[in-house]
């Protein structure tokens, strides 16, 4: 019985994050578009935001309930399975054009955060408030270079009608309930299945609370794809793993410091190696090509395996 109601936990959290992000979605970016911020920030910023709310929700609600491993287990495995999977998938679907900025700010920004998670968690074995202070100020200095960016570029975009600010309001508050909850639900379903399978808490979060955490990212980016709009999908995930790094960790860890297992190296490791990886591919053409989306998956594979089976 502990095993399917673990199950049906994952299940309801899942649906109530990807709702929830998605209507939490609509109601902050129709009222940032009410109040006349450019479509450009508001994609670089509510949400991306938005697409993260998941793995937000769901690590600090296991740091609080003291299910820390799931913490940052999912942000790392959800960093993988955004670069290896959704943009190998939308890769092998169509070729997938890169922006001069991702590709020479915001990719090499990704590797340094990365970079920067490993040097601050592995010396004393966690994530202090302290390390935590340092992320939330450089997701604070990220958050002005996209405000800034978009302002400067700005955008032809018409304006859509406007919903009413009541209607924008209830989808705010309903979509963060849907979040909170869902998150309750999928970090106790989580630690059910984990106890059950006698499966580690890193493990979980790496995998299955990863997948359910990155669907957000995953049905947008494929959709753009089958739409011929996969132009912004390397800068929607790009932009999602900085969120991921520096907001939801350090969110999460400036509430309650964060313990820094020793295998996070090697997934750390991984994290970095798959956008520099994913870098490199976008090197020669500046897009990521049908045969790189291969190698990725493949390698997104492999890490599976060896995770579930070494």
């Amino acid at each position: 019985m502990e095993i399917v109601k673990g199950l049906a936990l994952l299940v309801i959290g899942f649906a109530l994050l990807v709702k929830g992000a998605d209507v939490f979605v609509d109601g902050a970016s129709g009222l940032a578009k009410l109040l006349g911020v450019p479509p450009l920030v508001v994609g670089l910023t509510v949400v991306a935001m938005g697409t993260s709310a998941p793995e937000a929700a769901v690590s600090i609600s296991s740091g609080l309930k003291d299910a820390t491993g799931i913490a940052i287990g999912n942000v790392l495995g959800s960093n993988l399975m955004n670069v290896l999977v959704i943009l190998g998938l939308t890769a092998v679907i169509v070729e997938v054009p890169i922006q001069t900025s991702t590709f020479k700010i915001e990719i090499p920004f990704t590797i340094g955060i990365t970079v920067l998670l490993l040097v601050l968690g592995l010396p004393d074995g966690r994530l202090s408030r302290f390390d935590a202070g340092i992320l939330v100020a450089c997701f604070i200095v990220y958050l002005i270079y996209t405000v800034v960016l978009g302002l400067k570029e700005g955008s032809d975009e018409e304006p859509e009608d406007p919903k009413p600010l009541w209607m924008l309001a209830a989808f705010l508050v309903l979509g963060a309930a849907c979040i909170v909850f869902g998150s309750n639900f999928v970090v106790d379903g989580a630690t059910g299945v984990a106890r059950v399978f006698g499966v580690s808490e890193r493990v979980i979060g790496l995998t299955i609370v990863a997948l359910g955490t990155s669907l957000p990212e995953l049905v947008t980016s494929v959709t753009a794809a089958t739409r011929k709009e996969a132009d912004i999908a390397i800068g929607n995930i790009v932009g999602s793993n900085i969120f991921n790094i520096l907001f939801v960790l350090g969110l999460a860890g400036v509430l309650n410091p964060i313990p820094f297992e020793e295998g996070f190296l090697l997934d750390g490791i991984l994290a970095t190696a798959a956008v520099v990886l994913l870098w490199i591919a976008c090197i020669r053409t500046r897009s990521l090509r049908r045969i790189w989306g291969a190698i990725m998956l493949l390698f997104y594979v492999m890490y599976l395996a060896n995770l579930l089976f070494m």
